[in-house]
């Protein structure tokens, strides 16, 4: 009969030093027998997978309202492209993929409706209850709210993914970090490459999806060096191809050129640090980096995409129907809580939670297309309730 693989033995003998093993993890809250073949966060990847949050993701918005057309990015989207732009990091670095791969995965989960506006309105009307956040929110997902399992509430996710968690970090995120997952010191290096890896694929869709809203016209990218060096590349490769191909495989010379740098930026950091181990990492401040010039060239497009994307007149419109959408579904179910489903309005009173949380809770969870037919059904006197 032939023997068992020992599935974290096999994983330690292909990691770098500096990796999170799976049979060092910190371990979840509540203890479980793993699983014969999957490691701890194949298990975590999986749980993520198949919780409700990670399905309502579909119809989130990322920069366009769901309905504005069906080939624009949503969160789900994105936390796919996400992922693999991780795995593919992590590889190249000898890092553990599938916890990359499990924190990329969640790493929106906590996004209310309509983006960046919806988060913005719920931390204005929680400021005296907490405020909103939503890497906070991930991690309430994940270890409160999402309920599937008999013995415990949340996914019971293992320390490493929920460190991942509450510690993303990019232009958009500045979370806050309690005690408990260690502040003072750095997330672990598949933690790092996550975030980064975050802000390639948003960069990047951006550009696609702006041209193809025509928000951002293609001739204004010949100003954003990242863009147009590898376009005219790309143009001289292909002289009789459409502008839908040149644009595309413009990106993705953009995407192959950052994941690039950036190992490599990694791979001497590492080097130049001396660092041996995850200890190592997490003492030593951000390791996961561009070079100076990638970082130069990144800083270009990010600005580009703030003056001509973020702050477009039709984006501007969505965000502020967006806030008074919120706004005004916040203020109906904290007058009247019974407009909220029993089963919901129930936790008021069960768990003891402040109501303005309770209320806060149901909205984040809410997508687009939720948000919108719940404002209809609460407002026009003759939609059907």
């Amino acid at each position: 009969m032939s023997k068992e693989p020992n599935y974290p033995e096999l994983e330690a003998q292909r990691l770098a030093a500096y990796a999170v093993k799976s049979a060092e993890t910190r371990g979840r809250r509540h203890p479980e027998a793993e699983h014969p073949f999957r490691t701890p966060f194949q298990r975590d990847r999986d749980r993520i997978i198949h919780c409700h949050a990670f399905r309502r993701l579909e119809y989130k918005t990322q920069v366009f309202v769901f309905h504005e057309g069906d080939h624009y990015r949503t969160r789900l989207t994105h936390t796919i492209e996400v992922a693999q732009i991780s795995r593919t990091i992590a590889r190249a670095l000898a890092l553990n993929e599938d916890l990359s791969e499990a924190i990329a995965l969640s790493h929106d989960l906590g996004h209310p409706p309509f983006g960046h506006s919806g988060e913005n309105v719920l931390n204005e009307l929680m400021s005296d209850h907490g405020g909103f956040e939503h890497n906070a929110h991930s991690l309430r997902i994940v270890e409160e709210l999402e309920k599937r399992y008999p013995g415990f509430a949340g996914l019971n996710l293992t320390y490493e993914v929920r460190e991942g968690i509450v510690k993303h970090s990019s232009e958009h995120d500045r979370p806050g970090v309690n005690s408990e997952y260690e502040k003072e010191k750095s997330a672990c290096l598949e933690a790092q490459i996550a975030d980064l890896a975050d802000e390639i694929a948003y960069n990047n869709h951006d550009i696609d999806d702006g041209m193809s809203s025509e928000m951002i016209d293609p001739s204004a990218l010949k100003s954003v060096g990242l863009y147009s060096g590898f376009f005219d590349e790309v143009k001289a490769l292909y002289p009789e191809a459409d502008f839908k191909v040149l644009k595309y495989q413009t990106i993705v010379k953009i995407i192959n050129a950052q994941v690039t740098d950036l190992v490599d930026t990694v791979l001497k950091t590492i080097e130049a640090e001396g660092i041996r181990s995850l200890d190592d990492v997490r003492a030593g401040g951000v390791v996961a980096r561009f070079s100076p010039e990638m970082d130069r060239k990144n800083r270009q497009l990010k600005k580009f995409l703030k003056e001509n994307l973020y702050r477009h007149h039709r984006v501007v419109r969505m965000a502020d129907k967006a806030e008074r959408i919120i706004k005004e579904l916040f203020k109906a179910y904290l007058r009247a809580p019974k407009l909220l489903p029993p089963h919901v309005y129930s936790l008021i009173d069960k768990s003891g939670r402040d109501k303005h949380r309770v209320v806060c809770d149901y909205i984040a969870g809410m997508t687009d297309r939720f948000a919108l037919d719940e404002y209809k059904k609460l407002f026009d006197p003759y939609e059907r309730v």
